[in-house]
């Protein structure tokens, strides 16, 4: 199973509905990666946070945590790649050490120092970055990464040369980045569906 999750904002308690930018955002993102995944026996879910902002993680957590239970309740025990742009990404690896996910796909993620490491051991870790990207930091996102080696199975940077943040330009690239990152780190489960 995929889980996306999308982005927003630092600060906000601005209910996400159908007018969300970065929800429309994800949710084009799911709608092209879903036929690839069927073929490979893989379900996406979207989730839709209560609100938009960050607001220091804890409610953002307790929803990608409500989503997990979600998919376990529909689907049994199946793993999951959380597959988060900016926030989402941040969001993803601080819910990363549910027992469901096997991996990380961040897009043009949001981390920093403060975002948790620990929650990715055992688990493979794939970011995609662009250099022009002026709303999150390529560097922050190396840094990530190099600490994240430490304890992931895998980690992986993958440089999307001079795209920026919103995932508008060169789209197709991100999206395939997305689903045959996704699709490889559940590479061993998927032959058995």
């Amino acid at each position: 199973m995929i889980l996306v999750l999308h982005g927003g904002k630092p600060r906000s308690s601005q209910p996400i509905d159908g007018r969300s930018a970065s929800w429309r955002r994800a949710l084009w993102l799911q709608r092209e990666i879903t036929p690839r995944a069927h073929e490979a026996g893989v379900g996406t879910w979207l989730l839709r946070y209560r609100e938009r902002g960050w607001n220091g993680g804890a409610d953002r957590s307790a929803d990608a945590r409500w989503a997990l239970d979600e998919v376990r309740a529909a689907h049994g025990d199946v793993p999951v790649v959380l597959l988060g742009h900016s926030m989402g990404a941040r969001v993803a690896v601080h819910v990363a050490d549910d027992p469901s996910v096997h991996g990380v796909v961040g897009l043009a993620p949001w981390w920093s120092a403060e975002d948790p490491v620990h929650t990715l051991a055992g688990r493979t870790l794939v970011a995609a970055h662009g250099r022009r990207d002026r709303i999150t930091s390529f560097r922050e996102t190396t840094r990530y990464v190099a600490r994240a080696t430490a304890v992931a199975e895998g980690a992986d940077l993958r440089d999307m040369g001079a795209l920026g943040h919103y995932m508008l330009s060169g789209s197709a690239r991100w999206h395939d980045v997305a689903i045959e990152s996704s699709l490889a780190i559940l590479g061993t489960h998927v032959r058995g569906h």
